[in-house]
């Protein structure tokens, strides 16, 4: 698929990447426990706000971080697993990478948040490898979060650079986890994904469902 005419989406104005992660942060429950991914998704602590308790997990050994610290306040003591300076909330504590990896594997997440190159109408996920020759592998925990974790969300802009839709019938990069993705995020829409069909719940702003469909070849979208 080549990129898409700029007139394809003239009107529409995507959501920044700050409001995707308002956005999944609106769709985090009360008392849950969350792991963020590296990148993206990390943002999302910046928007828990005051009136639910989320704690949230690192697989680099951390439970119970608050959000990123403010200028000039950073302590590279306390990272998270992608090396970002976090702040550590009342209760919170650090512990051995390998009980952090139990936590994961052993279903007591209850959501994680990561990012992806591809993500399947069946909800399968594929975010550590493009395949490509000369790309570093970087699977980290993403493996054990996106199987392990009771449900798992992504965010990621949904078309490449190249202009084509990173939702695809089937995933064509090195898989992460099967039928494992529930609901995407993106600067576009917010699609959740179920039985291998995938339901539009919300767009962005002067996006209609024929032109997201347009752009999303091979998979039927259908509205909420």
């Amino acid at each position: 698929m080549n990129a898409p005419n700029p007139s394809t989406l003239a009107g529409v104005t995507r959501w920044t990447r700050d409001q995707i992660a308002r956005r999944v942060a609106q769709d985090i429950p009360d008392g849950a426990v969350v792991n963020l991914g590296i990148g993206l998704p990390t943002a999302v602590a910046n928007h828990l706000g005051a009136d639910k308790e989320v704690v949230l997990h690192s697989e680099n050994g951390v439970i119970g971080m608050g959000p990123a610290p403010a200028s000039g306040d950073e302590d590279y003591d306390l990272i998270n697993a992608g090396k970002q300076p976090v702040t550590l909330l009342p209760g919170g504590c650090f512990f051995h990478h390998a009980d952090s990896f139990a936590m994961m594997r052993g279903g007591h997440l209850d959501i994680c948040v990561l990012g992806a190159f591809q993500v399947s109408a069946a909800g399968d996920l594929a975010n550590w490898h493009t395949g490509a020759p000369d790309a570093i592998p970087a699977v980290g925990g993403a493996m054990d979060l996106a199987i392990g974790a009771k449900k798992t969300l992504v965010m990621m802009d949904y078309l490449t650079k190249g202009g084509e839709a990173k939702l695809v019938p089937a995933c064509t990069y090195p898989l992460t986890g099967l039928a494992c993705v529930s609901r995407l995020y993106s600067d576009l829409a917010v699609i959740d994904l179920a039985g291998g069909h995938a339901t539009v719940v919300d767009l962005a702003p002067g996006l209609s469902l024929d032109t997201l469909q347009s752009l999303t070849p091979g998979i039927t979208l259908q509205a909420a």
